[in-house]
């Protein structure tokens, strides 16, 4: 099957203090914000138009997770297919103004997703003056799933995605798209909702600049620095004002031979032999971690 998804595109979040999170991305991230609106605000880390937007709200939860498709074209082909993989069609035209074409559906385990063209962006106005760790782009999104075989299958028979690497028991599986990156999604058991959100660091120093602004309004990683064996990439996360985790992560893996490429099935599950399959660095993950959970937001009617 053929990719219809190329790369993570956007995350939707509700917030109850839009004002909070906002501060914190600038300060602390480095994003910049590119449209104030009553009721949401639209921040990026480059010259995209979008790729965190908060909506002011009485909770706070994912509200929806957008992907950007390989071509407009790819958006119509990805909406005849929902059906078919037994989710339910929301819309047909992308939740932001800044996508030409776009299309939403919602699964059975309560995800509302997005694919849209790529969103509008200006490559020559990619750098911002900012004090935060200035990230390169949003990368991936680990989302959590009481059924992580069927929003597998979904993601598959809608958007093209292919697996890369799963735990044997598919506790936890990684999925990519065009873009050939070890992983743009990952899916993980437990209840309905986000894991954590990423950003991609370009240099392994953005750790020491992270974890310093941190410490500056009293906050700190939850895990890492680190390598995850998974994606071999770099990584680091603490929690942001609104509960969700953030990742920030780098040089993740490049899958080359992609039709002759087969996934990786971990079989160590339990300590002390999974430590260094999800660290290389032998640092195995805290209690926080393994335990913290995000909503998703009841989809639209």
């Amino acid at each position: 099957m053929s990719y219809l998804v190329n790369s993570l595109g956007h995350i939707q979040l509700n917030v109850v203090d839009v004002d909070a999170l906002v501060r914190e991305s600038r300060d602390i991230l480095g994003l910049r914000v590119t449209r104030e609106e009553a009721g949401s605000v639209w921040l990026s880390s480059n010259g995209r138009m979008a790729e965190l937007v908060l909506h002011e709200a009485d909770e706070n939860s994912i509200r929806s997770l957008g992907f950007e498709a390989v071509s407009e074209a790819a958006v119509a082909e990805a909406a005849s297919r929902v059906a078919d993989a037994g989710c339910r069609l929301a819309a047909t035209d992308p939740s932001l103004d800044c996508c030409v074409a776009g299309m939403r559906f919602v699964t059975p385990q309560g995800h509302t997703f997005e694919l849209h063209s790529p969103v509008a962006t200006e490559i020559y106005n990619v750098r911002h003056a900012t004090t935060g760790m200035s990230p390169l782009r949003i990368d991936h999104v680990n989302i959590t799933s009481p059924e992580p075989v069927e929003t597998r299958a979904q993601m598959e028979r809608i958007m093209g995605m292919r697996l890369s690497e799963r735990m044997v028991d598919d506790g936890l599986s990684w999925m990519r798209g065009a873009n050939r990156l070890h992983h743009i999604l990952g899916i993980v058991r437990g209840d309905t909702g986000l894991h954590h959100y990423s950003w991609e660091v370009a240099e392994f120093s953005d750790y020491c600049k992270l974890g310093d602004r941190l410490d500056t309004i009293e906050k700190n990683f939850v895990w890492g620095p680190g390598r995850h064996r998974p994606g071999d990439n770099t990584f680091a996360y603490y929690v942001d004002s609104c509960g969700a985790m953030v990742e920030c992560a780098g040089g993740m893996a490049l899958i080359n031979d992609d039709d002759r490429y087969e996934p990786n099935v971990i079989t160590a599950l339990k300590r002390p032999d999974n430590v260094r399959v999800m660290n290389v660095w032998g640092e195995p993950a805290p209690a926080p971690w393994l335990a913290h959970k995000f909503p998703w937001a009841a989809p639209a009617k």
